[in-house]
């Protein structure tokens, strides 16, 4: 029951959708973490007001028209440091729609390796631990999310670069911002993370790209991902455009901790870490406060490599129909990479489709909880295709198919489609059957539909002549075959409708589409009649 509820949606392979057994399955858990973080050490945050004060009172204390209490007045709380610690997916979504930055671990400690991090010990087991962020001080926290500052922090603005201390012509007193930072710490113990004084501060840019083995080698930006940078409390995020370039608005005094989060600025969002963030955290590790350029390839770590590839795959479908006119994927659309599976599958169901999400839980073991709180919406299986752009690529257009399908015909179209999958596969081992059984029309289409998309998208980045589908018992090439007739993917997807759910609905509403293909629909249709 596991990979009929788990994977309901296809299989290319088109028999078992299971690519490894159940306990390597739950036990590997790829679905939910990069990686394991060993022991954190944490250090004494130099934005913190103490000792940011403590930080200007070594500097100006020495003045003789020095005050008392002048240390709070000129060094005031802009932010606190705090964690929240979310019940369900309701409560990460009003965080996320206030702008909160969610980071998975304390942002006043160090890590002892790279990868994603691991669970949190003061929370039990099966339940969503705290999660770390940066507001400002005049956030209004919201009712019903548990939460706890953790510290009164004073961030510099970075356009306040200011000057000696003295006067601004009001009155006011100015401060030195960038040497009371530096200031603060070497208060606090830091100082062997500061950059040399020398060094202009920048805003640090550079560009994320990976090779795509499938056009020989070239690299290629990672389009749209979301990259996050931070010392200590101080937090700045930005988004890679189309060729992978980024540029942060923050400037940095020491080496930031970068970080790849896979939520992509199209709206989607890749994977989930063991600790239930609903978009998956790729830690790249400290680098220059000028930047990092990085490119992943085939001597990177595998499941950056997979986030990586399926972010381009998808960035470049939500590209790809909107010239098409094909209609796009619901919002917030939520992706599972699982290396120890083989298929792919459209659940959708963060967007309300398949079976009882309860029941499908108790079969789930150790992501019961990432299922009841992040249902996702499709599942790319991996396995045997590490570093296979092209694979994972092709893979996840015939899944975003899916999803663009789902949004014209809703969750009860899709509740029959994957019923029919799951029939399928307990009576006969196969998950799209032998087309006879009920609900098999709903089947048929979705796989036509999904199948013409995947190679026409893959043959036009690769120049190919991809056909796979074409010996399943439903038949994409009618839809290739009406294209190559002078019909457009808008035409073709537009009969996709609530109502079509057999062959030959499908017939009739190309014929009401495009009646002046007439003949080539009657002859495509009869080319390909049982």
């Amino acid at each position: 029951m596991l990979p009929a509820m788990l994977l309901a949606s296809c299989s290319e392979e088109g028999a078992s959708p299971v690519g490894a057994d159940l306990d390597e399955m739950l036990g590997k858990q790829e679905a939910v973490a990069q990686g394991r973080m060993s022991a954190r050490a944490k250090r004494d945050n130099p934005y913190s007001v103490t000792n940011m004060r403590k930080a200007y009172a070594s500097l100006y204390s020495t003045r003789a028209d020095y005050q008392e209490g002048e240390a709070e007045e000129m060094v005031p709380v802009t932010d606190y440091y705090v964690r929240f610690l979310p019940k369900d997916k309701e409560d990460f979504t009003t965080l996320d729609e206030m702008g909160v930055v969610l980071v998975d671990t304390p942002l006043d400690s160090e890590p002892a390796g790279e990868g994603d991090q691991g669970q949190d010990q003061e929370i039990m087991e099966g339940r969503i631990n705290w999660q770390y962020a940066v507001v400002p001080s005049d956030f209004g926290f919201p009712d019903g999310i548990q939460y706890e500052v953790l510290e009164e922090c004073c961030i510099p603005d970075d356009q306040e670069e200011g000057g000696n201390l003295g006067a601004d012509g009001t009155g006011r007193r100015c401060l030195d911002w960038p040497v009371l930072e530096r200031r603060a710490f070497e208060c606090s113990g830091n100082t062997d993370l500061l950059e040399p004084v020398s060094r202009a501060k920048v805003n640090p840019a550079g560009r994320i790209t990976i090779t795509d083995n499938g056009l020989n080698r070239k690299t290629v930006g990672v389009a749209g991902v979301k990259v996050v940078a931070n010392v200590f409390v101080k937090v700045s995020t930005t988004f890679t455009d189309a060729s992978g370039n980024y540029s942060f608005p923050a400037k940095f005094s020491a080496k930031p901790n970068y970080r790849l989060c896979f939520k992509n600025s199209k709206g989607f969002s890749i994977g989930l870490n063991a600790i239930l963030v609903p978009a998956s955290l790729s830690d790249l590790g400290k680098g220059s406060p000028d930047g990092i350029t990085l490119n992943v390839d085939g001597n990177s770590d595998a499941t950056l490599y997979r986030r990586c590839a399926v972010n381009n795959a998808a960035y470049e479908y939500y590209d790809r129909c909107q010239k098409e006119g094909i209609t796009l994927p619901p919002k917030n659309l939520r992706f599972w990479i699982i290396n120890s599976l083989t298929p792919s599958s459209a659940l959708m169901m963060h967007h309300g489709s398949l079976l009882d999400q309860g029941l499908a839980a108790n079969y789930l073991g150790m992501i019961k909880i990432a299922v009841q709180v992040f249902c996702p919406d499709i599942t790319i299986g991996s396995k045997g295709s590490n570093y296979d752009y092209p694979a994972l690529y092709a893979d996840t257009v015939h899944e975003m198919a899916h999803a663009s399908h789902f949004i014209k015909v809703g969750t009860e179209y899709w509740n029959k489609f994957t019923t029919y999958i799951i029939s399928s596969y307990l009576i006969t081992g196969d998950c799209y059957g032998t087309g006879n059984g009920e609900n098999a029309g709903y089947c048929e289409i979705a796989e036509m539909w999904a199948y013409y998309i995947e190679n026409a998208f893959k043959n036009a980045r690769y120049g190919s002549s991809n056909q796979r589908g074409f010996d399943k018992w439903f038949k994409p090439q009618i839809f290739k075959d009406l294209e190559a007739g002078g019909m457009t993917k808008y035409e073709i997807s537009e009969a996709l409708k609530t109502t079509t759910t057999s062959i030959d609905a499908l017939k009739s509403e190309l014929l009401v589409i495009s009646p002046s293909n007439k003949t080539l629909i009657n002859n495509t249709f009869k080319r390909y009649s049982k």
